[in-house]
């Protein structure tokens, strides 16, 4: 998608991204003990950060912005912790946009009827 206005198709088609996506709200995890060393991933549940292994559940994890050893995940730039707010984030702020963006063109056919 460029800086050109959305369509209804483009919407429509964001809207499904959200209403497929797991639930929100997300939350920044951070680990680091023995099994994850400096793990910094996005989670359905708010806990804590710091040692979790073995009694976290991995199946809460949505995504990961550093898996440092092993290192699966690591970024050039360092933006871990950057990235990970931005994707937890993004759960809330992308239905709350589409939602505003809804508002303001209704408002926009109002106007337009109205002259």
């Amino acid at each position: 998608m460029s800086g050109e206005s959305l369509d209804e198709a483009q919407l429509a088609e964001i809207e499904e991204l959200v209403r497929s996506a797991t639930p929100g709200p997300w939350h920044v995890r951070v680990f680091d003990d023995d099994a994850a060393m400096n793990l910094v991933a996005v989670g359905t549940v708010a806990g804590e950060n710091g040692r979790r292994f073995p009694g976290f559940d991995s199946s809460e994890l949505v995504a990961a912005t550093l898996v440092q050893h092993p290192k699966y995940v690591d970024i050039s730039d360092g933006k871990w912790d950057e990235n990970a707010r931005f994707v937890a984030e993004s759960r809330q702020i992308v239905p709350a946009l589409l939602a505003e963006v809804r508002r303001l063109r209704a408002r926009l056919n109002q106007l337009d009827d109205s002259e």
